[in-house]
């Protein structure tokens, strides 16, 4: 049983190096003042909302981690209840890397990316495949994707953390970019109308 949520993160051995390095007094003012969160909030629910992608992360029973790149539409990772978030999986490459971690080791770590805000949170929980409930397939499908959903993956919340935004390189989804070029094509145009007319007289 973990005395904070961060233990989960911050083991004896790491809580040593920050000793070491000089950061531990700092967590322990954060550990005192509340820590990190352990169920979804509001403020999350609103990452969640915009987000098209996170990573996932497993491990086998021999502790060889597996990070998987996960997409969809936004708000593709739904709030299942105040501590379960849960995505539908679809048909893909039939390795089973992660279903075959999760059948070893149920642990697992969510990071999420918001590029273009230099946003990132960092989930640490558990994961379940469930197969058999039609409810909750239909509850996580996304409508826009016309693919046949094979099974949830529920991940239940231990703790997340909001991560510093300091050295996030800021990138754009084709979506985010596209108002801004169609501006830059009509201005062109306007410009290339006003020069043609300005050229005829």
């Amino acid at each position: 049983m973990h005395q904070y949520p961060s233990d989960i993160a911050f083991t004896p051995s790491v809580k040593a190096i920050q000793s070491a390095k000089g950061s531990r007094s700092n967590y322990e003012r954060m550990e005192l003042g509340g820590g990190w969160e352990t169920a979804v909030t509001p403020e999350l629910e609103s990452f969640l909302a915009d987000l098209d992608m996170f990573y996932l992360g497993t491990a086998n029973a021999e502790g060889q981690p597996y990070i998987q790149y996960r997409g969809g539409s936004p708000g593709f990772l739904k709030v299942v209840d105040k501590k379960t978030l849960g995505f539908a999986d679809f048909g893909g490459n039939r390795q089973y890397i992660t279903l075959g971690n999760v059948a070893e080791n149920p642990k697992a770590f969510i990071f999420l990316m918001d590029y273009a805000r230099s946003q990132r949170i960092k989930l640490w929980g558990t994961l379940r495949i469930v197969e058999d409930d039609s409810e909750l397939l239909e509850k996580l499908r996304d409508r826009s994707y016309p693919g046949k959903v094979e099974r949830a993956i529920l991940f239940q919340i231990d703790a997340w953390d909001v991560n510093c935004p300091q050295h996030i390189h800021r990138r754009f989804t084709q979506k985010q970019i596209a108002p801004v070029v169609e501006q830059l094509k009509a201005r062109i145009s306007e410009l290339e109308a006003k020069l043609k007319e300005r050229s005829s007289k």
